[in-house]
């Protein structure tokens, strides 16, 4: 066997009945599924039932431990030659293995990974969500996706790993956050071959709403600076501008009260200035989002909640990778006592 799927899966079961039934209609079916269930409340055994004359697949319940953990558990019960590592938000189209099989023909890899883009079926929300993690305009330009870039860093929602390197590697770490960008530094300082397969794209559903959003970006601002401490050649000069956008966000917004508090004095002229130069910059930079959204989505609905979208992405990201950087590099905290609360359950 070729190829296995691996899919960690935490309260989850209506995601994976689609990410199952999507799998059924793969072009290629020389492949196996591993669902291991991550200590949930809400199981998707009766689900996997459904699947089990259509699909090669493997359910597993395990205590709660973190994705991570729970991909390594199925990749040591894997049998294909490549693990596909797919989150349980995601579905796949009916030619995404043969996408992979064709990179792999033409040019072989030790690890790759692929794009996400919204389903057309996608609620507003989740294609604002979708659009505020891939737009150019936010941080889009520097996750991936593209064909010309120096290093592919593979993300766990859609990771392909040969299995012998997967276990020559040791798997993904105990990190709480950030694991998939720790194993796929690990992949580089191996000296392996890594790269993107633009063609093997998913469907990535990511948060439903704002809230659960802004908790999924805040931790991965505090997975940077856990990797920093562990790679502190990771940290680039990209990694920070959402906290330079965050810090911004805050000074133009002070500037603005700060205006408003000098009108209420009197002062009219300079009340207004500060206000106008404070509202100015995020003004205009909400307009290009839109403009730019608009012209992707062809709705001005889906345009508006793109903008609260890209300023929760980014200001998320921003106070998260802001608290680690106080807990982690200026008190001189370890990763788990700075963040005690458990990331999993």
């Amino acid at each position: 066997m070729k190829y296995s799927f691996i899919v960690p899966v935490y309260n989850r079961p209506d995601e994976v009945d689609e990410l199952l039934e999507s799998l059924t209609k793969q072009t290629i079916t020389d492949f196996e599924v591993i669902v291991v269930e991550d200590g949930s409340a809400v199981p998707c055994r009766d689900v996997c039932e459904k699947y089990r004359d259509l699909l090669n697949l493997h359910y597993f319940y395990k205590d709660n431990s973190g994705p991570g953990q729970s991909r390594n558990y199925g990749v040591e019960r894997a049998q294909g030659d490549y693990v596909l590592i797919l989150d349980s938000d995601v579905v796949v189209p009916a030619g995404y293995l043969q996408a992979v099989e064709n990179e792999l023909n033409t040019n072989d890899a030790d690890a790759f990974g692929g794009p996400d883009a919204a389903h057309p079926s996608f609620t507003p929300k989740q294609k604002a969500i979708s659009y505020s993690m891939t737009a150019f305009l936010t941080t889009g330009g520097i996750r991936g996706g593209k064909k010309k870039m120096d290093k592919f860093y593979p993300r766990s929602f859609n990771m392909g790993v040969r299995r012998s390197t997967y276990l020559q590697l040791g798997g993904f770490s105990k990190m709480r956050f950030g694991e998939d960008i720790d194993f796929s530094i690990r992949i580089f300082k191996a000296q392996l071959r890594c790269r993107l397969f633009p063609e093997a794209w998913v469907w990535h559903k990511r948060r439903t709403d704002f809230r659960k959003f802004f908790r999924q970006v805040y931790n991965s601002g505090i997975a940077r600076i856990n990797l920093y401490k562990k790679y502190p050649e990771s940290l680039k000069l990209v990694h920070l501008l959402p906290m330079v956008f965050t810090v911004g966000v805050i000074l133009l917004g002070a500037v603005s009260l700060l205006g408003v508090v000098f009108m209420l004095m009197g002062c009219m002229a300079l009340g207004q200035w500060l206000v106008v130069a404070g509202l100015s910059p995020l003004v205009l930079y909400s307009l290009a989002l839109l403009v730019d959204a608009f012209c992707f989505y062809r709705s001005l609905h889906i345009a508006f909640l793109s903008v609260a979208a890209a300023f929760t992405q980014l200001m998320g990201y921003g106070f998260g990778f802001l608290q680690a950087w106080w807990r982690r590099c200026v008190k001189g905290k370890d990763e788990f006592s700075a963040f005690e609360k458990t990331f999993y359950k």
